[in-house]
Order: structure tokens, then C-alpha cells, then sequence
């Protein structure tokens, strides 16, 4: 995230800390703070939900509004069952929806179903379709840019007769698509793609299938690089490769800083991540839940505005991430106390962080 990005959005959610202190400060207004805000995240199957959005969610609305309560459902990838809990939650009086839709569009009618009882929606990490009300995310067509620039430098100069295995993420995520573009408009023609697939789910083993099946198509050994969407897929990648016996990996991609993917960049098995600050995430998404709860309207916290394929000028906060390599963990990761060098470096990988320079 860039200084003057992290400020911003740093000086908004002090501004609603703010508004929350003194509506919090007379008895006759603390009633209006008493409301639920629901959260809605689609899976289990990457880390970062439970471990990272939905405490840190969680903490900043405690911290935004002290006498509001959270309601949390996670809906393990299926989109059904998220319908159903979105439609409990405004049942039991949540005021506010956060979500992270499983299926954008097999989502739409529960919006509208949330647009009709008056409940604000904010679409959070992957835009939803329907009446939303805020939105909050990262540039994921800059988070593609990122992992293609990363993966023709890592490529080098034979880059344009090589080839590389495209690994994209699930079609039915509306940020698959934007990885993708992004990722194209900095490698098309100039490289060759041999072979692109979808991932259902983000699935490591979905992955690590679509890994095996171009290795078969074109010899495990001829596959000079991969641009995987995400650090699920790029396990399941090497997975496949390794598992393939290639002595020497080509590069792969990623994206979410996971403390697996950046050990294995460590040790020189992943050539990038993508570092996306959760914490100015979750805390954008939580000032937009605490006006919206409210009554206000997410352009007290927004920054720029999105168009869905339902609903034109979205407020929202686009959030910048940051390319991750051997060479820059310690400036981007450890200085901003995502990972220590003791979780990074357990004992089995001091010898490779000693020769990254992650000793302290």
C-alpha cells in the first residue's frame, strides 16, 4: 500500500473512531450504537478468512462502535447455504451486511432481498452484484500487473519463446477475472501461453490437476514459467511439479503473503506473493459497516467509486498491494509486523533465511 493511500484511509477510520467516542458519550445516544453488523465470508479453504478478516472485522468494529455486536456465518463455498445465512441474519435484525459473496451472481437476489428489508450491503474483498451500498477491496487488476511483471523478470530475457502455464483462479470470482486482465495486459505477446485453466474454488487441488494436466500436454520439463492467482494455486502447482521430479522449478506466482508461500519463496520455491494489508482491508470495510449502521453513507469512508454489472458509482476504498520477493520480505513483511523472523525461520529453514538475510 502506498504512504499516502495507508494515511488516507488511516485518517477515515480515526474520523469515524471519532464519531463513535461521542456517540458513545451520552446515554440518550447510546441506543443508536446498539445494532448488529453481519459478516458473511464464502470459505474455509484459504487461511486467510478465519485467521486474518474475521478477527481483525471484528476488532475494529468493537474498537468503531463498542456497543454493536457482529454475527458471523462462513459459507464454505457454497453459495446455497450463504443465501441462507444472509437471509437469517436480516431475520435477526442485523443492520448492516458485510459480505464476501461465494458466487457473485448467485448472490444477486439475496442483495435485493437485503435492498427491500432496508439492510446496506458492503461488498468486501470481491464485489457483489445487486444494490450494494460500499464496496472495499484491493486494485486486482494491479495485483495481476504485479504477478506478470514479476514472472517475466524472473523469466529473463528468453522470456518471448518460453513457455507459461497460465493457473487462474475460480470463473464464478468477479477478482479472478481482474487478475487475469491484469496479468495479460503486462505478458501478452511477450511470452508464450501454452496452456490457461480455472481453479475451481482456489483450490490447491484443483491446482495441482490443472498442473498435472499441462504437464502432460507439454512435458513437465518444458514449462518455463507459471502464473498462478493466488499462494493456494501456486501450492498445488509445486506440488504437482515436485511431485513430477523437475529438479528445477520454473517460476511461480502468487498472491496473499501466506506464511507457507512466503517460506517457500524463502526457500526458493516460489518466486513471488502478493502482499495485501488485511488490516486497512477489514478496517475500511468496518468504518463503511459503522456509517451505513448509522445511517450515514459509505462516502464518508470511500475514496473512489466502482461500477458492478448491477450498480454504477459503488463508493468504495481500493486498496494498493505489493509484490513480495526473497528480496523484499523483510521491508514489506516483517516491518510491518505481518510475520517475525521467528515464524518465517523455523529451525529447518535458518540456512535459507540466513542466505535471504532474515536473520534478526
Amino acid at each position: 500500500m502506498s504512504t499516502r493511500t495507508r494515511r488516507a484511509v488511516a485518517a477515515l477510520v480515526a474520523g469515524i473512531m471519532t464519531i463513535s467516542l461521542a456517540a458513545c458519550a451520552g446515554d440518550g445516544e447510546v441506543k443508536t450504537d446498539n445494532f448488529t453488523v453481519g459478516l458473511l465470508l464464502p470459505s474455509r479453504a484459504l487461511p486467510r478468512w478465519e485467521h486474518s478478516d474475521k478477527p481483525l472485522i471484528e476488532r475494529h468494529l468493537r474498537k468503531l462502535c463498542p456497543h454493536c455486536t457482529m454475527e458471523y456465518a462462513n459459507a464454505d463455498n457454497d453459495a446455497a447455504r450463504q443465501r441462507q445465512q444472509l437471509t437469517s441474519m436480516i431475520t435477526n435484525g442485523a443492520k448492516v451486511l458485510i459480505l464476501d459473496a461465494a458466487d457473485t451472481r448467485a448472490l444477486r437476489s439475496s442483495t435485493r432481498e437485503a435492498g427491500r428489508e432496508g439492510v446496506p450491503v458492503v461488498a468486501y474483498d470481491r464485489l457483489a452484484e445487486g444494490p450494494i451500498s460500499g464496496y472495499v477491496s484491493f486494485d486486482g487488476v494491479q495485483v495481476g500487473r504485479l504477478q506478470g511483471e514479476a514472472l517475466l523478470k524472473a523469466m529473463g530475457e528468453g522470456a518471448a519463446a518460453e513457455n507459461v502455464v497460465m493457473m487462474n483462479g475460480d470463473p464464478t470470482s468477479p477478482n479472478a477475472e481482474a487478475y487475469r486482465k491484469g496479468a495479460l495486459s503486462v505478458i501478452a505477446g511477450k511470452t508464450k501461453i501454452a496452456k490457461s485453466y480455472d481453479t475451481l474454488d482456489w483450490n490447491s487441488a484443483n491446482a495441482h490437476a490443472n498442473m498435472s494436466a499441462a504437464m502432460a500436454a507439454l512435458g513437465p520439463d518444458r514449462i518455463d514459467g507459471v502464473l498462478a492467482a493466488n499462494d493456494a494455486i501456486a501450492a498445488g502447482v509445486i506440488s504437482a511439479l515436485k511431485g513430477a521430479r523437475v529438479t528445477k522449478l520454473p517460476p511461480v506466482t502468487g498472491q496473499d503473503a501466506e506464511l507457507e508461500a512466503v517460506q517457500r519463496i524463502i526457500k526458493g520455491e516460489q518466486y513471488m506473493t502478493v502482499y495485501k494489508p488485511f488490516e486497512e482491508e477489514a478496517a475500511a470495510a468496518a468504518a463503511m459497516a459503522v456509517a451505513l449502521g448509522r445511517g450515514g453513507d459509505a462516502r464518508e469512508v470511500a475514496t473512489t467509486t466502482t461500477d458492478s454489472p448491477t450498480t454504477e458509482n459503488i463508493p468504495s476504498v481500493l486498496l494498493t498491494p505489493t509484490s513480495v520477493t526473497v528480496d523484499t520480505i523483510e521491508q514489506t513483511l516483517v516491518e510491518n509486523g505481518v510475520y517475525t523472523i521467528a515464524q518465517l525461520c523455523p529451525r529447518l529453514l535458518r540456512s535459507a533465511c540466513e542466505e535471504a538475510g532474515l536473520t534478526r
